[in-house]
């Protein structure tokens, strides 16, 4: 996984740093997910259960937005279906 371009503004500190590799994150479930994903065999128990929490939430958090995306598209295609209709 790349970071090139990954950067905290100056004005913001971290909220914590990956204690293997060192790069800063914004949020403490950033981190989490980063452990799990980039460090899996170096966590301990509690670390592994942390991490498939923060997964589950963003799994949950992603399908939602999936499902928000596809009524959108949906609501778009017959607005501009019924407004064709209308003035065609």
């Amino acid at each position: 996984m790349s970071y090139v371009g990954t950067t905290i503004p100056r004005s913001e500190s971290p909220a914590s740093r990956c204690d293997y590799c060192g790069h800063p994150f914004p949020t403490t479930d950033r981190l989490v997910l980063h452990k799990g994903l980039e460090h899996p065999q170096q966590l301990d128990a509690d670390e592994k259960d942390t991490y498939l929490s923060a997964r589950s939430d963003e799994e949950d958090e992603l399908r939602t937005l999936r499902i928000k995306a596809l009524g959108a598209l949906v609501l778009l295609y017959f607005g501009l279906l019924n407004t064709y209709a209308i003035f065609a």
